[in-house]
């Protein structure tokens, strides 16, 4: 049997053909290269089946084809769409709240499986979220391809003056930075197109491992670009170009990419205008993705198009600048062929560029390359030495290199032959597949993996068919009156049933939660989540669940953990040790709040602890290994005992339980609860209780039907 890959591509519009590149911000290089990569593998032997999961989108302004559960690609490889949040079409940064529908969807599709995929290969941060819980619950491997980085992206930004409060509100950029610190930790193997990526950008992130990184440049199609003389097509660009243009001879200044400010297109007119030597040497050709009615553009595209209108208009450029609002995919060979024919340059003035695969299908045009001083540029450049890079920050660096580049046809021809031969040389499209399949086999029996979890089938299940989990620290501290009697007999009642199970989440430790609920006279818990969820008990055993221990310990030092935090000692004072466990080390803040959690993240990221903070009713701080969590607790439960995720049901209500919110476990917040949770009432499954005579306990669980027969 050959190799069985999941590869996940979450945000954008994804489909097997005439991708929509350049229509926002989140359909761009990474779609494309992600395609490819998908149709490449399906064509090699050593691969039984490549599936891409995607979200699902039933949106009146976009195709349907984005509604279709399933698409095949190829034979053997297939596009999966699976929906999660709302069924519109969301820009990548709304999409966050819903990540956790997506990971229980796929946990739920493949933990049954007889043969789960060999490799999960996520691209970008929120599709890195996803695989690193899919992969810590089901023992799967995983790769991943950060594509741009948040913190590379969130120091460009401050350096080009955006304020840091816009981009936290635009780009939700502390989530970014802390799901690709998430995926980091996981990953097997973490694949970059550049070797600049790997020391200067993903160095940057506490748990990055450079051991188990590898390089691996994308390739091009050699049988789309190449240095085609054909004057067809060149005849179609004409026909796009020729009512912007009043001297369409001029040699072109081509720059192909999204209407995005990162892409810093605004600075590339700006420097043309400024230069009398461009204006009268080249014309400035923007194909920057397709639009209809500017209206229906996202508010950034609309930003950076005003930008450019009025840079037109001031410098008077009316003649000399292109900027067209249709063209085909197909058509994107031509365009470089035709600034080729015309001794034209590449221009790629990106603020931050990872790789920049238009870089290396000008280079397979022959068409000659002035492009940013970043990232991807830097090691194409030096490996096809067929253009200059330049600080594309300082406007006055980026008019003199443009003047350069075109000012000596000699230098031109050799850069153009240059790029022509590197291409076929070291960016071939096959290499690329057959270095990439050669680590996923090479990889594939990782040693530092956990071994998975399997349904436990000679074992009682001690769960039954239906869990209900009640928080021992909140939910359940009711006076004795008629509201706990009510509650008891309820509990007695759903108890009875054999389907129905107990259980209880806590912080404490298991000899403190014991003897804390022994007071409440409430029946006996088939189930005991202790711990701020790094340690599970069964009924009255003495000893936790081995294969959960096992599961969390990866990487997991607790006295390192401690002194990480030792220089936080104004601002928080270790618990007594009867609160401290193997796995968690617990603090109590001397002022109550969350703002020491960033604080307290950047000790533990920058002392390359592998662990996370967690907050409980703004006053109790426990640092638990990366891979526990009340929640992992839960899903280990439900892949050892075989309990689907629709039957566990959860009661969340202190700041500390918005983790619980999320998946597709059923939920209930009580009418009293932390305003934190406030912000959850859009996810699926939660109930906000509504009656503030009671503590909401009784008609949450009567909400959900708990208490009817079965």
């Amino acid at each position: 049997m050959g190799l069985k890959l999941l590869h996940l591509n979450l945000h954008g519009l994804f489909r097997s053909h005439d991708l929509e590149l350049g229509r926002d911000a989140d359909t761009g290089g990474q779609t494309l290269y992600v395609l490819e990569l998908l149709k490449g593998l399906a064509s090699r032997p050593e691969v039984e089946q490549v599936d891409l999961v995607t979200r699902l989108i039933q949106d009146r302004k976009v195709s349907a084809e984005y509604s279709n559960p399933k698409e095949v690609v190829a034979p053997g490889a297939s596009i999966i769409r699976l929906p999660f949040g709302p069924k519109r079409y969301l820009r990548k940064e709304l999409l966050w709240p819903y990540l956790d529908d997506l990971a229980d969807q796929l946990f739920d599709l493949y933990k049954q499986e007889e043969k789960r995929p060999d490799w999960i290969h996520a691209h970008y941060a929120d599709a890195g979220y996803v695989a690193a819980l899919v992969s810590r619950r089901l023992g799967i491997p995983m790769a991943f391809t950060g594509h741009s980085l948040g913190r590379e992206k969130q120091r460009r930004l401050l350096e080009a003056g955006v304020d840091h409060e816009q981009i936290e509100q635009t780009y939700s950029i502390s989530r970014r930075i802390d799901a690709e610190e998430v995926a980091l930790a996981h990953s097997d193997l973490v694949i970059t197109s550049t070797q600049h990526e790997a020391d200067y950008q993903y160095s940057r992130y506490g748990r990055f491992q450079p051991e188990r990184t590898v390089v691996v440049p994308p390739g091009v199609d050699s049988r789309r670009f190449y240095p085609s003389q054909k004057t067809v097509d060149t005849d179609e660009v004409n026909e796009i170009l020729s009512p912007f243009l009043r001297k369409p001879e001029l040699p072109p200044l081509l720059a192909i990419s999204r209407a995005v400010r990162r892409k810093n297109i605004p600075a590339l007119v700006e420097a043309y205008g400024r230069s009398s030597v461009l204006r009268q040497r080249h014309n400035l050709v923007l194909i920057l993705g397709c639009r209809e009615d500017p209206r229906q553009l996202e508010k950034q595209q609309r930003e950076v198009f005003q930008q450019i209108f009025d840079l037109v208009d001031r410098y008077d450029l009316y003649g000399q600048v292109a900027y067209p609002k249709q063209h085909r995919r197909d058509q994107i060979p031509y365009f470089y062929s035709w600034a080729r024919n015309r001794k034209g340059l590449f221009v790629n003035p990106a603020l931050t560029e990872p790789f920049g695969l238009t870089l290396l299908e000008a280079a397979a045009c022959g068409l000659p390359t002035v492009a940013t001083d970043d990232g991807g540029p830097r090691d194409i450049l030096a490996r096809c030495q067929n253009g200059l890079l330049v600080d594309v920050t300082d406007l006055e660096s980026l008019q003199d290199a443009l003047e350069q580049a075109g000012s000596d046809r000699d230098q031109w021809r050799k850069w153009s032959d240059n790029g022509i031969e590197a291409i076929s040389r070291h960016f071939s499209w096959d290499a690329h597949v057959c270095n990439y399949l050669a680590l996923m086999q090479k990889n594939l029996e990782a040693e530092h993996r956990p071994s998975p979890v399997v349904l436990e089938q000679t074992v009682t299940n001690p769960l039954g068919d239906h869990l209900l989990l009640l928080d021992l620290d909140s939910n359940m501290e009711l006076p004795e009156g008629e509201e706990l009697i009510a509650l008891r007999n309820n509990l007695e009642a759903l108890n009875s049933h054999q389907s129905n199970k107990l259980g209880v989440l806590t912080g404490r430790s298991i000899k403190l939660a014991r003897s804390r609920y022994s007071d409440l006279h409430l029946p006996e818990p088939s189930v005991w989540i202790t711990s701020a969820g790094t340690e599970i008990y069964y009924g009255q055993e003495e000893s936790f669940d081995n294969l959960w221990k096992d599961s969390i310990a990866t990487d997991w030092d607790r006295n390192g953990v401690e002194n990480a935090l030792l220089d936080l000692k104004d601002h928080l004072v270790l618990q007594n040790q009867e609160h401290q466990t193997p796995y968690k080390v617990s603090y109590l803040l001397k002022e109550p709040g969350d703002s020491i959690l960033p604080l307290v993240r950047k000790r533990l990221r920058v002392n390359h602890q592998v662990a996370r903070p967690y907050l409980r009713c703004h006053w109790y701080l426990d640092v638990i290994p990366l891979r526990a969590s009340r929640t992992e607790a839960i899903r280990h439960l439900v892949l050892r005992w075989g309990v689907p995720l629709e039957q566990v049901f959860v009661v969340a209500s202190q700041q500390g339980d918005a983790e619980l919110l999320r998946g597709l476990t059923n939920t209930l917040v009580p009418p009293i609860h932390d305003p934190s949770l406030e912000s959850l009432k859009s996810q699926q499954r939660v109930f906000f209780a509504s009656n503030t005579r009671s503590s909401g306990l009784i008609d949450g669980l009567n909400h959900y039907r708990l208490f009817s027969s079965r």
